[in-house]
């Protein structure tokens, strides 16, 4: 008898564990005040990128207490005609980098570029950027960002819904992202040369319209290729003014196995 009980309970624990492996779902949502969307536009071809790649790493840790951002690196494609490819760049992200360009009235793109919230940041270093993340935190939210995963062996279903208080054309936008990357440049500028990446932009989803008591709502099963690091990749929600550029609420989770 004592023999059959333990072996049924081992049974149930097996099956309960093979069932967390088979899949694991969570949520969040944003909360009061805002969360800034910190854009490094960057290239495994451009020399004076890795830097900036660094800097982008250790920039949610930065400040006491911690910067409050949303940190994604979108790499873009316009540095792969020198020799070297940079796998993760895509077209999609030098369109964006060049509609922000025009939404702050600017002439030219340029890598690395840092936007801070829709808006140009060419001083990303120091106290002064750092004040200038604290001021956005200081902000009252308007927009509400939930997000939910949930997450198989092979794939990642995403549910986001948004609503927004401000005026004008608002639009949800998902990004997913992987941390942990790196290449080894063998031409180009970068030649020779391991680079290391976080928040890099895996998935680019939206823009998905909303307005003043109209919520957006986005679902949506990515599969995971076997180069992925589930372990290693988070999602990001951000809802931004796309006439203005301003961001009025942003923020992100680790997918579901990785999270603490």
């Amino acid at each position: 008898m004592y023999r059959r009980l333990l072996s049924f309970l081992l049974s149930a624990v097996l099956a309960s564990a093979s069932l967390v492996a088979l899949g694991a779902e969570c949520s969040a949502r944003s909360g009061p005040h805002r969360v800034a969307l910190l854009e490094l536009y960057t290239s495994e071809g451009c020399s004076s990128c890795p830097p900036a790649d660094r800097w982008l790493s250790g920039v949610a840790a930065q400040g006491s207490p911690p910067l409050q951002v949303v940190p994604l690196a979108l790499h873009v494609d316009y540095w792969d005609y020198i020799g070297w490819q940079d796998r993760f760049a895509r077209a999609a992200f030098s369109a964006r980098q060049r509609d922000m360009a025009k939404l702050g009235r600017a002439g030219f793109v340029y890598t690395p570029q840092v936007m801070v919230n829709g808006q140009d940041t060419p001083q990303w270093g120091g106290s002064a950027f750092a004040e200038r993340i604290r001021a956005v935190n200081r902000l009252m939210a308007q927009a509400n960002i939930r997000l939910s995963l949930k997450q198989s062996a092979t794939s990642v279903e995403i549910n986001a819904d948004a609503d927004s208080t401000q005026e004008g054309e608002t639009a949800l936008y998902v990004a997913l992202y992987e941390n942990g990357l790196s290449s080894d440049v063998k031409r180009g500028e970068n030649s020779g040369a391991k680079l290391h990446h976080d928040y890099v932009v895996r998935e680019w989803l939206g823009p998905i319209p909303l307005s003043p008591g109209k919520a957006a709502d986005l679902k949506k099963k990515l599969s995971l290729p076997p180069d992925w690091n589930a372990k290693n990749m988070g999602a990001a929600a951000f809802v931004q003014n796309r006439t203005t550029g301003e961001v009025v609420q942003a923020m992100s989770m680790k997918l579901c196995d990785a999270a603490a």
